[in-house]
C-alpha cells in the first residue's frame, strides 16, 4: 500500500514545484516518516493529490532516484531504498565520509594487537619482522552495520589506543599526530564474504561484499598505513572521476 506524505507547496516561491517536492519527500525519508521499502504514490495520483503536472511529479521522482533514495521497479512502482553510503574514491576515511554526510559514524574494536605479517610489511616497506599495530573495526552509522575494517600501522603509530579508535577515524587520529596521508596505491573489488564477515555485516550468504585495499603514504613517500576493508556491498558505493583532458 502506498504512503501518503502531507507536502506543502508554495506556489509563489521561485524554488521549482518539482524541488520543492522532492526536497519533502527526502525530508520524510531522512526522518523516518517514510522507511526503507515503502511504496511512494504514484505519480498521476500524487499530481492530481497536489494539483501539479504530471512531468513535474516526474521530475521530482527522479530526482530522488538520482539520489539513490528511491527505486523505480516495473510492477511494483517506486519504493524508499535502503540507505547507501556513497564515497568518491579520494584518500577520505569512512568515519569522515559519514560525518560529513550528516550520519552517526560509531566503531567497535575487533581486534588490536601487535603482528608480524611479511606481506603488509612489504606492502609499507619494512622488514619482514617488523612489529605491526594490527587493528580490526566494525564501523556502524548508527546501529546499522556497514564495513570491516582491517588496517596496519608501521612502529611510529603504535600508541593509537583501542580507545582511540572508539572516539575517532583513523586518519583523524593520525592528523593529531602530524601525519597526513595525501597519496595512496589503491584497488577496489567485490567477493563473497566470509563467516565472520556475515556474522558482523548482518549479511546472506548470497550477498557479495565489496572490498578496497589502500597503501596510504605522507607528502614524504612514506607509507603511513596499510588497510584491507569490506564493505556491504547493497550499502555502499564508490564513486570514480575520469577525467580524460
Amino acid at each position: 500500500m502506498a504512503v501518503h506524505v502531507g507536502v506543502t507547496l508554495d506556489r509563489s516561491s521561485p524554488v521549482p514545484l518539482y524541488h520543492q517536492l522532492a526536497e519533502q519527500l527526502r525530508t520524510a525519508i531522512a526522518s523516518g516518516r517514510l522507511q526503507p521499502g515503502d511504496q511512494l504514490e504514484n505519480e498521476l495520483a500524487l499530481a492530481e493529490r497536489l494539483n501539479l503536472a504530471r512531468p513535474t511529479v516526474r521530475q521530482a521522482i527522479q530526482e530522488l532516484v538520482d539520489r539513490g533514495l528511491v527505486l523505480r521497479r516495473r510492477g511494483i512502482g517506486t519504493t524508499v531504498a535502503n540507505p547507501k553510503v556513497h564515497r568518491r574514491a579520494e584518500l577520505t576515511s569512512l568515519y569522515d565520509d559519514l560525518t560529513r554526510a550528516g550520519g552517526r559514524p560509531a566503531t567497535t574494536v575487533l581486534r588490536h594487537e601487535l603482528v608480524r605479517d611479511e606481506r603488509v610489511a612489504a606492502a609499507l616497506d619494512l622488514p619482514a619482522d617488523t612489529d605491526l599495530l594490527s587493528i580490526v573495526r566494525l564501523r556502524l552509522s548508527g546501529d546499522r552495520p556497514l564495513a570491516i575494517m582491517r588496517n596496519w600501522l608501521p612502529p611510529p603509530h603504535h600508541g593509537i589506543s583501542r580507545e582511540d579508535l572508539q572516539e575517532s577515524g583513523l586518519y583523524a587520529l593520525l592528523r593529531e599526530r602530524g601525519v597526513r596521508p595525501v597519496v595512496a596505491a589503491q584497488s577496489i573489488g567485490a567477493r563473497p564474504p566470509t563467516t565472520p564477515e556475515r556474522r558482523h555485516l548482518l549479511l546472506k550468504p548470497s550477498e557479495p561484499v565489496l572490498t578496497m585495499t589502500r597503501t596510504a603514504f605522507d607528502s614524504g613517500g612514506k607509507a603511513v598505513e596499510h588497510g584491507d576493508h569490506c564493505y556491504r556491498a547493497q550499502d555502499y558505493s564508490i564513486e570514480v572521476l575520469v577525467d580524460q583532458r
